[in-house]
């Protein structure tokens, strides 16, 4: 034999040898007595079909039982926490680059594990929770979830979909070791009363809580008082949606020289609306029409929508309207002496106005103007309605209890006054606790509004004064597995009305139609049960299709020991 030949013989010796250690388990004796050439070829052949017998039944038996779904087995509380034992915990948590945010995640990281030292919490950070909606759903199939993670409770909602995924926390609120406020919990955590209700309904779905709030914010209504004052209005205690289409329709007005009259410029958007989404749904709120029930049935396509669709259009013509996905941020246009009423969440504060500390535009673009904070536009001022969001904290199923108890822990700790202060002075976030709110630390913070343009920037504490003082104000969505896509498609009618108006696209019955079907089919309403619209669980597979894929497993077994036996009759 050549040894060009031997050489190619070695080589395919090797190969099998490979296979053969991936299911043996057993890499040391391989490699040495396989290069030896002890083991017979025999053998290897052998081994090689067993190891793919095993690939092929485990498949078949895969394939036969379940598809889509993990099993798992229910939480329960351990009698007491096991704590000669260490455990490694994962935290998902989003963050747009904001490095004092980071460090009050570390900083909340290393407390925790001075005070349980057998606890060691590993951080990964997203730039979104879209980002982080994503990854947890290719996860759950593979039980391969973080252990806690800030998310929003329309995303939870379909986390639910994989059985027993995430943890009930109902039962461990009221714990008496390891609850809320439990007697064996190493640090002052709140009581679950001392959870603003508000913000904890939010959290409470399928007849449990399955999460709990971590911030929360509002949307905000920023306006360029200086530009409402030059065109001789006055500002009203509360605004309302007929004095803001006023003032912005009076805003659109230009001069001979086609530059808008109110600001010399040749940009002027009156009324920019940052989230369309909460836009159609606070409106129609206030409008005590539908948008959706809690059980997920679907009420958005009504004369109500198409009455304020109609408006919109008619706004937009005007140029008194636009929104952030047509045009751009509203601080932008704000900052630069573009825009007058200005709609972002209170989380968006240090963004906003002529003194912001953060800007995304150039210093030479600002204007000086001065900002007042004040509720978004109201149908009814004697009975403001406004929207509460904010993310949330989840705790996922494992199939150690102790585990996920540790987990608990950990999330619980997050709700600490420490942590909530901290967090809610980086932007115009308020703790979700009265127990942090009322700390003398935080109302000193807040008593401070204007004593610097960083920590106590003055619009960014107006706007999170004017969230507390007005919670009892404000409303949640309704949580259900879908409730995240009606959201998007109440968002999507805005936005599609915006820009057809803007191509110079006539708004009518006929095109409100239209996009009504559209949006149900782009959103899959019209396919889906009330209650179950978006990502449901997949369940077991039709019985017709596993003995189907059973018996093609059952044959490629038949094909390999049919060609193994020729081969060792010709071999022997």
């Amino acid at each position: 034999m050549s040894q060009k030949m031997q050489n190619a013989k070695c080589k395919t010796q090797n190969a099998k040898c490979k296979v053969q250690n991936y299911f043996a388990r057993s890499v040391p004796r391989c490699h040495s007595e396989r290069s030896r050439g002890i083991l017979p070829e025999r053998s290897l052949g052998s081994r090689w079909l067993l190891g793919m017998t095993v690939v092929v039944l485990a498949l078949c038996l895969l394939l036969c039982g379940c598809h889509g779904k993990v099993e798992r087995t229910a939480f329960t509380v351990p009698e007491a926490f096991d704590t000669s034992r260490t455990y490694e915990i994962s935290f998902w948590a989003k963050n747009d680059t904001n490095l004092t945010q980071v460090n009050i995640y570390k900083n909340a990281i290393a407390a925790f594990e001075k005070l349980y030292p057998n606890i060691k919490v590993n951080l990964r950070l997203y730039t979104d929770y879209g980002r982080i909606y994503n990854d947890v759903i290719t996860n759950i199939q593979t039980d391969t979830t973080p252990n806690v993670c800030i998310t929003y409770p329309d995303h939870i909602a379909t986390y639910l979909t994989g059985k027993d995924s995430v943890v009930p926390l109902g039962s461990l609120f009221d714990h008496e070791k390891y609850g809320l406020g439990g007697s064996e919990v190493k640090f002052d955590a709140p009581t679950k009363e001392e959870i603003i209700p508000q913000f904890l309904s939010e959290c409470y779905l399928n007849g449990d809580h399955y999460a709990v709030p971590y911030m929360r914010s509002t949307e905000i209504c920023y306006v360029n008082k200086t530009y409402v004052e030059k065109l001789g209005y006055t500002l009203p205690e509360v605004l309302t949606w007929d004095f803001v289409w006023e003032v912005s329709r009076a805003a659109a007005e230009k001069d001979e020289n086609g530059n808008f009259k109110v600001n010399g410029q040749k940009v002027m958007l009156p009324f920019i609306y940052k989230s369309t989404d909460n836009m159609m749904i606070t409106r129609l709120k206030q409008l005590n029409a539908g948008y959706s029930t809690g059980l997920g049935q679907i009420k958005l396509f009504n004369d109500t929508t198409r009455e304020f669709l109609n408006t919109v259009a008619e706004q937009t013509e005007k140029g008194a309207f636009s929104t952030f996905k047509v045009s751009g941020y509203p601080a932008n246009f704000l900052n630069a002496g573009q825009c007058i009423f200005a709609i972002d969440s209170s989380a968006g504060a240090t963004w906003m106005g002529s003194n912001a500390p953060l800007l995304d535009i150039p210093q030479e673009e600002l204007v000086q103007f001065e900002t007042q904070v004040m509720l978004i536009p109201q149908e009814d001022p004697r009975n403001p309605q406004m929207i509460s969001q904010g993310p949330s904290l989840c705790v996922f199923n494992k199939q150690d209890p102790q585990e996920v108890l540790a987990s608990w822990l950990f999330a619980q700790f997050m709700l600490t006054d420490e942590v909530q202060m901290a967090y809610a002075q980086t932007e115009g976030y308020v703790p979700v606790t009265s127990k942090a709110q009322n700390n003398p630390a935080y109302q000193d913070y807040l008593s401070r509004e204007g004593e610097d343009n960083d920590l106590h920037y003055d619009v960014k504490l107006q706007a999170t004064k004017l969230l507390i003082e007005n919670t009892d104000n404000t409303f949640v969505t309704p949580v259900f597995s879908g409730s995240a896509s009606v959201r998007n498609a109440a968002g999507y009618l805005v936005e599609s009305v915006t820009k057809s108006v803007r191509r110079k696209q006539p708004v009518n019955e006929e095109y409100l139609e239209k996009l009504f079907a559209e949006t149900r089919s782009l959103y899959r309403l019209d396919q889906t049960a009330a209650g179950t619209a978006g990502k449901t669980e997949l369940g077991a597979l039709p019985t017709a299709s596993a003995a189907l894929l059973c018996v093609l497993g059952m044959a490629w077994l038949g094909i390999g020991a049919y060609v193994l036996a020729n081969k060792l009759k010709i071999k022997n």
